[in-house]
């Protein structure tokens, strides 16, 4: 009898022990977040994780379309995600993200409204897009490599250094690469024309390609995750890439102390300007943590610190005084006035006209 008693309470100890563990895991509170690669300070999600208890899982990827594929084919497990914001107006559109909770977003209230201004031209009201990080497309230098071949004198602010032949040949001898981002790349080339970055013309998009396939033998690799490291490291001297990025290898040239310079320009033809934006998709499972994640970043200090680290400017008009004097006083980062009237955002094409340069883009980046 004593031993059934033994038994009885060892069978009613484990089902405790069995409903205490079902319990504390579906108390478990868990965010999935995607990412482009380098776009967060080391300890950002760490101190997150620290402060709410929250488990986050952390993906990322490399390009705009990358992202939508895995946002159309529905279903991608993902509770924020971060297009830049010409994007995100289409997928607006299609039904791809869930209204944001102003609410749950306390901390909404350091916004710099002008910029709010910027990014509600692609998400009126600014109703879905929370934004986190702006900064330009330009180029960035290995600068002693590049004076080595093109003399002390060469003017380094200038689309010219990267869309004429001649120049674009010299540039590979220490390798000029370019961002995989068709849609900057084409505007670009289309400013550098004398286009309109925004134009629906098809035949100045094929225009355009060609300027492209003329210098694409000489650029040595398209791709956004390797700009950072290779360009600090010294493997190539010349990027049409984000502001941020470029910098962000500057400083690791400089920790390193590998003797590579590494610098960046708004060009003085003029750049792109984009606004990368946390979004929430429609299918997402973790909406509060979502919203909480989103509420920790509007703080001022933790934007500062990530914009101190990845080198992009922020939309938190109360984070100055978190940032570093090399982020402020860094005219590609920080730019004068007059150089932000020369950079043009981009807007959102038609279905037709985007079939049009994906396909220009597949040529452009299989050819050699």
């Amino acid at each position: 009898m004593l031993l059934l008693k033994n038994h009885a309470l060892k069978i009613l100890f484990t089902l405790y022990i069995i409903a205490f563990m079902s319990s504390v895991h579906a108390e478990e509170r868990v965010l999935n977040i995607y990412n482009w690669s380098d776009f967060i300070a080391p300890d950002t999600i760490k101190n997150f994780e620290k402060e709410t208890g929250i488990k986050v899982n952390y993906d990322m990827f490399d390009s705009n379309e990358i992202l939508e594929s895995k946002l159309m084919a529905g279903n991608s497990g993902f509770d924020l995600v971060i297009p830049t914001s010409n994007f995100i107006a289409r997928q607006i559109d299609i039904g791809i993200y869930q209204p944001l909770d102003r609410s749950k977003i306390p901390n909404w209230h350091n916004f710099d409204e002008q910029l709010l201004t910027l990014v509600a031209k692609h998400d009126p009201e600014n109703k879905y897009a929370f934004p986190y990080l702006w900064s330009t497309t330009g180029l960035g230098y290995n600068t002693e490599k590049v004076k080595a071949i093109f003399g002390e004198e060469v003017k380094l602010d200038s689309w010219d250094m990267v869309f004429n032949v001649e120049n674009a040949k010299k540039l590979s001898q220490c390798g000029l690469v370019w961002v995989n981002d068709p849609t900057e790349i084409f505007a670009t080339a289309l400013h550098y024309l004398g286009h309109d970055p925004n134009t629906t013309d098809e035949k100045l998009y094929r225009e355009a390609a060609k300027l492209l396939s003329d210098v694409r033998p000489y650029v040595k690799y398209i791709n956004s995750s390797s700009v950072i490291s290779d360009l600090a490291n010294g493997d190539v001297c010349a990027v049409i890439g984000w502001g941020g990025d470029v910098m962000q290898a500057a400083q690791r040239a400089e920790e390193a102390k590998n003797g590579n310079i590494i610098d960046y320009f708004i060009p003085q033809e003029g750049a792109v300007i984009f606004f990368d934006v946390f979004a929430i998709p429609s299918d997402a499972k973790n909406v509060n943590e979502a919203h909480e994640f989103l509420n920790y970043l509007a703080k001022p200090e933790v934007i500062g610190d990530i914009a101190n680290f990845v080198f992009y400017g922020n939309p938190n008009k109360n984070a100055s005084p978190y940032l570093s004097d090399d982020l402020l006083s860094h005219q590609g980062i920080t730019p004068p006035e007059d150089v932000k009237s020369r950079l043009f955002a981009l807007t959102v094409q038609e279905p037709k006209l985007e079939r049009t340069l994906t396909r220009l883009w597949t040529e452009i980046l299989t050819a050699k």
